[in-house]
């Protein structure tokens, strides 16, 4: 067994033992049982919720929105990053925009979102996609901008057209950057599908876990957050798993440069 692999385990016994203290001061009357319910009773609500199909419907309708808000999110964020990063022109005209929108926050744009979107889901993919788009335009710019000057000379110098350029070398050399922007946008993703549905929905995982909470069922709300953790270190696990395969080459010359 490895170090990374015990570090790991050590990581989800810590984990573990919180939850055990947990159980205990609730069962203890250490902490008031009907704000804070054990453990066990909490996870045989998620049990129950998961039995019933209710937590996997709401699951669907977030998955759907999230999927296509960070997905819309990726590919205009490539889009306008490419063109910003690689032409001048596009970065001067579009510069002023983005820095303009990127300090809004995301949560202050659903009241305009709504007004002209509308409750529905729409509403909040556009949500979603607004608040990915700025780590990944902004590190897509960034990674070209690091692009080596001697490799565009180069390619140019034997004739490669634009669109081979950016194919066979920009976006490569870029890739580390742009990759870490879509792991930014991931997390934000899931914290603005939830929001959106905490402001306005009538199904999802935020919209259980708050209908749960106006229903005082408190047992099934922690439920939902724990399905909500483990939904989000999921998708981080399988990120990170994307991330070593679309990046071998990369890691594989920082191993050997630290040789």
């Amino acid at each position: 067994m490895g170090r990374t692999t015990r570090l790991r385990l050590g990581g989800f016994a810590v984990l573990g033992l919180l939850l055990v203290l947990w159980e205990v001061a609730s069962r203890a009357a250490l902490v008031n049982q009907v704000y804070v319910p054990p453990v066990s009773r909490i996870g045989g609500e998620l049990w129950r919720l998961l039995l019933n199909g209710e937590l996997a419907r709401h699951l669907g309708a977030s998955a759907v929105r999230f999927g296509l808000g960070y997905g819309l999110a990726v590919a205009v964020g490539l889009g306008i990053g490419l063109v910003m990063g690689y032409f001048r022109a596009g970065y001067l005209l579009l510069e002023p925009l983005i820095e303009l929108l990127r300090p809004l926050p995301p949560p202050a744009i659903i009241p305009i979102a709504i007004l002209f979107l509308g409750i529905e889901n729409p509403m909040k993919i556009f949500v979603i996609a607004f608040a990915c788009f700025f780590p990944i335009v902004v590190n897509t710019i960034q990674g070209i901008a690091g692009v080596d000057r001697v490799l565009l000379d180069t390619a140019r110098t034997f004739g490669l057209t634009t669109r081979e350029i950016i194919w066979k070398i920009v976006l490569p050399s870029a890739s580390p950057n742009i990759v870490a922007g879509m792991r930014i946008a991931l997390a934000i993703a899931l914290i603005l599908t939830v929001i959106s549905e905490l402001v306005a929905s009538n199904d999802g995982i935020g919209f259980m876990i708050l209908d749960m909470e106006r229903a005082f069922r408190i047992p099934e709300m922690y439920a939902g957050i724990f399905t909500l953790m483990v939904v989000g270190y999921l998708l981080n696990r399988l990120f990170v798993v994307f991330e070593s395969r679309t990046l071998a080459w990369y890691f594989g010359q920082s191993r050997r440069a630290q040789e």
